[in-house]
């Protein structure tokens, strides 16, 4: 559903005038028509958009109440701005939006994500930039109304996130601390819409930003299909039309108030609907759920053992296997259904891990990345694939960890034994010396996937980026330096070395 008027991943004009609401689309601090500083995702641009939320709060053709709907970028924006309470505020929407720069975006599991990083600063925000020459040309929109500005301005007129995020690397720098922002005390009506496809950027903050939002009327749902599409499908615009003509308009029709509104709504990845095929994806079963994580959830253990199994049962030898950390072949641990298994939630996998030289001549490693991939088998020995952000195929869910940051904090209220809490300072690093076993929690991001009898759930562990991560690579040759990471990892399996814990679903009634 879109008009002539309509912008990336924003709402489309013509069909929220059309049900008596005005549309306001501002251009962010440094971008487009407004000068100022380039500085995604600062502190400076949330009070900026403080300050345009209050403006149109009070105007005269203004209800004085605003609500805040977009995809990607501008749903991550609502998070930061909303934690801040500007008057005026009312509702918020952030379908498929971050909520926690660090770990949803920057560096998953203290890992750079640069490739992703790289393509959306080079392709979507420089050439936005306020006075950079020659924009109508490229039909990036009207040239600068006050004139282009030369390359030692534009220069001093930006930060870019693309050196930012690798010369940063924790989370106790200024540069995170600015990007920080308290989400609990989001307290205006929430609808966090989550994709299960997403699962290199906006998934995780989806959730955990809903789960740690302290608003009274907060609704959770999960949708599958590409990043750009369903946010504009007739059935998502009628949802959003309802969420803030209770909350916007004071009409709860639908009851979003009341209590009509399931808290938690799932789409569920049951059966096989192709990639990138909306039609056959609107296939999938929904049901809808009291909170989230869902209640009865059965955190059950599957063991890694040495015949490259996973069994509900530790096995009572001990062995390891061995993997090329930065370019040799992932290892793979399976586990085939007798009957209708289903995991949603939270996944973590606790791994023996430990790493040694390639051989007797070469420098030992220093540390150790895990890349975590759980995939589907069917019952044909095919895999199956879902809709990633771009369209494209990719495996049920991935999860990272690097083995230097693996320092836990089980005092912080966040912690879970489900969700490993981390702070990734700078103080939290520790050693990874040579040949010595470290057990490590590697946080897995929220998922869904109904398996039939006689279907596989793989568990797969590389030193590198494996098959579904697209333009969301982990490449940065810094960050990845092969002086600290190349050689050969070491998981130890059997007896209870090493697991996966899987959120296991009963059927329901």
């Amino acid at each position: 559903m879109k008009s002539t008027h309509a912008a990336w991943e924003t709402p489309d004009p013509a069909y929220w005038t059309s049900k008596g609401y005005i549309v306001l689309r501002v251009d962010e601090r440094g971008a487009g028509q407004s000068p100022g500083l380039l500085d995604t995702m600062s502190r400076g641009t949330s009070e900026a958009f403080f300050d345009v939320i209050e403006w149109a709060a009070e105007q005269e053709w203004s209800s004085g109440k605003v609500g805040l709907l977009g995809i990607s970028y501008y749903a991550g924006t609502q998070w930061r701005v909303a934690a801040r309470k500007p008057k005026g505020l009312a509702a918020i929407i952030p379908w498929e939006g971050m909520s926690d720069y660090y770990r949803d975006r920057v560096r998953h599991g203290g890992i750079l994500s640069d490739r992703f990083i790289d393509f959306w600063w080079n392709n979507g925000v420089s050439p936005n930039q306020y006075g950079k020459p020659g924009r109508s040309a490229r039909s990036w929109g009207e040239d600068t109304l006050e004139g282009d500005l030369d390359e030692e301005t534009l220069l001093k007129n930006r930060r870019d996130q693309t050196v930012d995020t690798a010369v940063h690397k924790f989370r106790d720098e200024e540069y995170y601390r600015t990007r920080d922002f308290d989400v609990e005390a989001i307290d205006v009506p929430l609808l966090s819409v989550a994709n299960w496809g997403g699962i290199l950027l906006h998934l995780r903050g989806n959730v955990l930003g809903w789960i740690r939002a302290s608003s009274n009327y907060k609704f959770l749902h999960f949708i599958v299909g590409r990043h750009d599409l369903p946010f504009y499908y007739p059935e998502s615009a009628e949802l959003q039309l309802s969420f803030f003509n209770s909350f916007l308009k004071d009409d709860d029709t639908d009851g979003w108030k009341s209590g009509k509104q399931p808290r938690v709504r799932l789409t569920l990845r049951k059966g096989e609907a192709g990639v990138d095929d909306p039609e056959r994806e609107r296939g999938f079963p929904s049901r809808d759920e009291a909170d989230w994580p869902l209640p009865g959830t059965n955190y059950t253990k599957f063991y890694l053992t040495s015949n490259n199994a996973l069994s509900t049962k530790p096995s009572p030898s001990v062995s390891t296997i061995e993997y090329n950390a930065l370019n040799g072949e992932p290892i793979r641990f399976a586990y085939k259904t007798s009957s209708t298994l289903e995991i949603t939630g939270h996944i973590v996998a606790h791994l023996t891990v430990a790493a040694t030289r390639k051989s007797a001549d070469a420098t030992p490693p220093s540390d150790i990345d895990l890349f975590i991939t759980l995939r589907k088998i069917n019952a044909k020995g095919a895999e199956v694939f879902y809709t990633g952000t771009m369209g494209d195929p990719v495996p049920i869910v991935k999860g990272w960890q690097r083995v230097s940051l693996r320092k836990v904090d089980e005092s912080n209220k966040l912690h879970k034994e489900y969700l490993p809490y981390r702070n990734y300072y700078s103080s939290d690093v520790q050693p990874v010396e040579e040949n010595q076993k470290y057990k490590v929690d590697v946080e897995v991001w929220p998922t869904n996937v109904v398996l039939e009898p006689e279907e596989t759930l793989v568990l797969e562990i590389a030193g590198h980026d494996t098959q579904g991560v697209g333009k969301f690579s982990h490449e940065h040759p810094d960050d990845r330096d092969p002086k600290a990471f190349d050689g050969k990892s070491i998981i130890t399996v059997g007896g209870e070395a090493s697991w996966l814990t899987l959120p296991v679903i009963d059927a329901r009634r």
